[in-house]
């Protein structure tokens, strides 16, 4: 069995698009014609300029093996070019097509990919969904009112869920950390007080922030959300800092999460070794593949340190962060997005119910990808998945935080 065909979809999520502008879904068929999906989460170049370099990773490091050389095909991918350094590009090229791998495997064995990373460790994944808008909630209104956002996150939990995020800090700027302004401290703490009196001891609360401050910012906004007890202190600094962000660790008596950005076992190791985090988040689309991030899973048992895989793309991603979070015993909980489109792309084959997902039973990674549904929604724009703002923190009006690829307006 070796690595034959490549295809590549770039598919738009209908508005209001949760989940980015776009996902890059790729499709590998072996010689004797078992195909396998996996996507690719690299958000640095736009979808064209990222098509040709899956391609070239492909042709290059994977053509023509067989699938279950991973390691073989890893060691090329990342050793390419005389780099053996973490490229966020090419292992996200990479990581997009390993998943892929995986796929095939299982279903060449007739079992899914959790049975053959060391079998099942969790019978049911806990699951945490963003706090996005009810359909009664306006779009412009939602991200700066606490009081709509208590609402969405008793929903939520009505729905099963004991664990929500939220990031009402921002705003999300290519200026690098910045010192938070008062305003938005102010409303961050409102938005915990306002959630917790909410749900009160049902659900955990996620504080995001996207990696937008200076240390000493994130110092400053983790005291004053401390006695709202969240969970977690998600990326409070950008994350090339790693020194950094254990000060932060330090100071907030917060735990504090990340690892979206991250890629390979290398930019991981730091995290664990410095403290600077207990809670990393793998995106499996970007960080190495399923494989690599087993190995970080079983470097993080030795710190005691907890695997919680983040999702904002579509649901390929989704269903290896199911398959790794089964087979793993540190495993904090899975991001989940929940849209029509999402479950629609997968044929439902994946669900959340009441807060939990069951890992699934079928062959590999146990979805049916609807390929028509995916191609028949494709990316026509010029912005990149997730994009930052030129514009710096506003201290004089306030800032309205809606990431990095906001909601369509009609």
């Amino acid at each position: 069995m070796k690595l034959k065909d490549l295809d590549i979809i770039v598919t738009a999520p209908p508005a209001p698009g949760w989940g980015g502008r776009y996902w890059i879904l790729v499709k590998l068929t072996t010689d004797d014609g078992i195909t396998g999906w996996g996507e690719c989460y690299a958000a640095s170049v736009g979808p064209t300029a990222m098509r040709a370099v899956i391609e070239d990773v492909f042709a290059r490091h994977m053509a023509g093996e067989s699938p279950e050389n991973i390691e073989l095909m890893f060691r090329r991918a990342y050793s390419s070019g005389f780099t053996q350094r973490p490229d966020l590009t090419v292992m996200g090229a990479f990581s997009g097509l390993e998943i892929a791998c995986w796929d095939i495997l299982g279903k060449a064995r007739g079992r899914p990919v959790w049975a053959l990373l060391g079998g099942k460790m969790n019978d049911r994944i806990r699951a945490y969904t963003y706090l996005y808008p009810l359909p009664h909630h306006g779009l412009d209104a939602f991200w700066t009112s606490p009081v709509l956002a208590a609402e969405a996150a008793l929903d939520c939990v009505d729905r099963g869920y004991t664990a929500v995020k939220f990031d009402p800090a921002g705003p999300y700027t290519m200026r690098g950390g910045h010192m938070p302004g008062m305003r938005d401290i102010s409303m961050s703490v409102d938005f915990c007080k306002a959630i917790r009196e909410a749900v009160a001891d049902r659900a955990d609360l996620l504080f995001g922030t996207h990696g937008q401050f200076t240390t000493a910012g994130a110092i400053r906004l983790g005291q004053a959300l401390e006695p709202y007890s969240p969970l977690w202190f998600e990326e409070p600094i950008p994350p090339d800092a790693v020194e950094e962000m254990a000060k932060v660790a330090r100071a907030v008596r917060i735990p504090i999460a990340t690892g979206e950005r991250l890629t390979t076992k290398a930019e991981f190791a730091p995290i664990l070794r410095s403290g600077a985090a207990t809670i990393l988040q793998p995106a499996l689309g970007r960080a190495g593949g399923i494989w690599e991030m087993k190995k970080v899973a079983a470097m993080a048992e030795v710190y005691n340190a907890q695997m919680a895989p983040h999702l904002y793309a579509g649901p390929v991603e989704w269903a290896a962060n199911i398959h790794l979070a089964a087979s793993i015993p540190n495993l904090l909980m899975c991001e989940t997005i929940e849209t029509p489109f999402h479950d629609q792309l997968i044929k439902g084959s994946i669900r959340v119910d009441r807060g939990f997902i069951t890992p699934p039973e079928a062959p590999g990674l146990g979805i049916e990808v609807d390929e028509d549904l995916a191609r028949a929604h494709p990316y026509t724009g010029d912005g990149l998945h997730l994009q930052m703002q030129d514009a710096p923190c506003d201290y004089e009006r306030g800032n309205n935080f809606e990431g990095g690829a906001p909601a369509p307006r009609d």
